[in-house]
């Protein structure tokens, strides 16, 4: 069996002697590989040039033995493209090319230019296509309607998520009209990544905690719901939303294939309450990755047999990997999980 067939049989909840492993957010400073090449080329340029964004994405599978790649790029691509510009901090964070607070602004952006200002995010996922030569699988994600509104509406990074709250409750038709533009462009966007020739979708609410949880519907998830129908029937859709455990049978009926669970939450407890149809992704806490690897060992083994005998569990980390991240504790993750059994 491929590592590919293994990561879409555990997607259709089908019964594997383990489960597949890829991690979050792959591509980052832990590599040394990917600190030299940042040396010489901003984020935004490796983003932008297929062949940069391409190397990125298959820097860790030459490392370790995962089963799936998950292609280099940002959730902000489609601000971006839609007229909304963004860059780095100094200081860090992200800073918005200028904060989305009018009528005016908002009808400047447009959602149909999202195809063809993003080939080069096709391009680069067919470079990796063709290297993985059909043996591992190939992810493709968007930050959701929801998440990506809040860097507009803030301005950029938030401590508070104050203004797009207040957008929320005080100008419903101005904030519904930013979601369903968000909602065109994320559907264009995924029909274009599916074209390029990824095995699913990841979708990331990464934001999507901060919404009392009686208006995550209205907020996020009714707009995450129309983005995943509009996608070829079956499609598999991995939803991760972080810091939502009280939202996670709604998410169940969502239409994705697979729920990504962070890692504040008993995976074995998630996989009692959704339905057996619906598979699981995560949820080891990406701190440990900066520990030892016998920590990394012990708790990558506890959660494994908290999930013994169930299908679809898709191993991952309960969020992306941290720059802390240390190699031995990776690769102990890594021969973990492929050696379980």
């Amino acid at each position: 069996m491929t590592s590919r067939e293994r990561f879409l049989q555990a997607c259709a909840c089908e019964p594997l002697e383990r489960p597949p492993l890829w991690v979050m957010r792959q591509a980052g400073r832990y590599l040394p590989e990917y600190r030299e090449l940042k040396a010489r080329h901003s984020f935004l340029e490796m983003v932008r040039t297929p062949e940069l964004a391409a190397e990125v994405t298959l820097q860790p599978l030459r490392r370790f033995a995962l089963d799936a790649a998950i292609i280099f790029s940002d959730i902000l691509v489609i601000p971006e493209a839609m007229g909304q510009g963004y860059k780095f901090r100094e200081e860090g964070g992200i800073a918005m090319e200028f904060r989305l607070e009018n009528r005016a602004q908002l009808d400047r952006l447009d959602p149909a230019r999202a195809t063809a200002h993003l080939d080069y995010v096709a391009q680069a996922l067919k470079l990796v296509k063709a290297d993985l030569k059909g043996d591992k699988a190939l992810l493709g994600f968007g930050g959701s309607p929801w998440t990506l509104a809040t860097y507009m509406v803030e301005g950029g990074s938030s401590e508070d998520f104050s203004r797009i709250k207040e957008l929320f409750f005080t100008d419903r038709a101005f904030f519904n009209a930013l979601m369903e533009k968000l909602t065109a462009a994320l559907i264009a966007y995924f029909k274009l990544q599916i074209s390029a020739g990824v095995d699913a979708i990841q979708l990331f609410d990464s934001w999507g905690g901060i919404i009392a949880g009686q208006d995550y519907e209205a907020a996020s998830l009714r707009w995450m719901r129309e983005i995943i129908a509009a996608l070829p029937k079956d499609f598999p859709v991995i939803l991760y939303a972080k810091g939502t455990p009280t939202q996670l049978t709604d998410m169940a009926f969502s239409g994705a294939a697979v729920l990504g669970v962070d890692w504040t939450v008993d995976l074995g407890i998630v996989r009692k309450l959704v339905p057996d149809n619906i598979a699981l992704q995560g949820n080891l806490d990406p701190v440990l990755m900066n520990t030892t690897p016998d920590i990394v060992r012990r708790e990558t083994t506890r959660l494994l047999e908290n999930m013994r005998g169930a299908r679809g569990h898709i191993f991952n980390l309960g969020h992306g990997i941290m720059p802390q991240a240390k190699l031995e504790c990776m690769q102990a993750l890594v021969d973990t999980v492929t050696q379980w059994k």
